[in-house]
């Protein structure tokens, strides 16, 4: 075989071999999986950010509402839960431990809104700057991760399209690409709206106290 030939067509072969991959849609495959991994990415550093939140939370809580320790604890205990599951890129590869992911974050936003509600009981607190400050740094904090979740649920989706249509499906499987983890519809309409977080709401007006007995004609008050 003549050697110039051989490197000569070298090139060709190459071109052809891109020419297919991109055919079969293995470029939008990168694309998209790229698209994921950064929207992920977006969706920890948010709910890192609400984490970092809530030791000044409740400590600040803590100085006002010392009785309130159950609630306070349930907020450290879902804290450690939290912080207990290696957010990893490869956890989206897996729907299994995508699940404890979001499990454990629902049990952080339902621990942050009892202890919403339970301030609303202390007006000292309310008026307390530092409070004030971490209550305006995690209702947008909350804002942020609504919009990280939506886009990432977009990204998946748009992936996992491709990873199950002809053609680009054959090159999905040829690369051993498969459908990645996402958010469950449940938790799609959960994050149409964002956690509301507000402590201006004024605090529950005790009852009254229930008006004296007037005596009777006649009845003598004698001791």
């Amino acid at each position: 075989m003549n050697p110039v030939k051989s490197i000569s067509r070298k090139p060709l072969a190459l071109l052809a071999a891109a020419l297919l991959l991109a055919g079969c849609g293995y470029n939008t495959l990168q694309s998209k999986d790229e698209d994921v991994k950064a929207s992920w990415s977006e969706v920890v550093n948010q709910y890192q950010r609400r984490a970092d939140l809530v030791p000044n939370l409740v400590n600040t809580v803590k100085g006002y509402a010392t009785h309130e320790a159950d609630v306070l604890t349930q907020v450290t205990e879902a804290r450690a839960r939290v912080g207990s599951i290696q957010a990893t890129p490869e956890l989206v590869n897996d729907q299994e431990s995508m699940n404890k992911f979001i499990a454990a974050q629902r049990s952080m936003t339902g621990a942050l809104n009892r202890l919403m509600v339970v301030s609303e009981n202390y007006p000292n607190l309310k008026a307390d700057a530092s409070f004030r400050d971490l209550q305006s740094q995690l209702e947008g904090t909350e804002n942020r991760i609504t919009v990280a979740r939506n886009r990432y649920i977009g990204s998946v989706r748009d992936y996992n399209v491709t990873v199950r249509s002809f053609p680009s499906n054959l090159t999905a499987k040829w690369f051993g690409m498969k459908a990645k983890a996402n958010f469950t519809v449940e938790d799609e309409h959960a994050i149409s709206t964002a956690p509301k977080v507000d402590f201006n709401s004024p605090a529950p007006q005790a009852a009254p106290p229930a008006p004296a007995a007037v005596p009777k004609a006649g009845d003598s008050a004698s001791h």
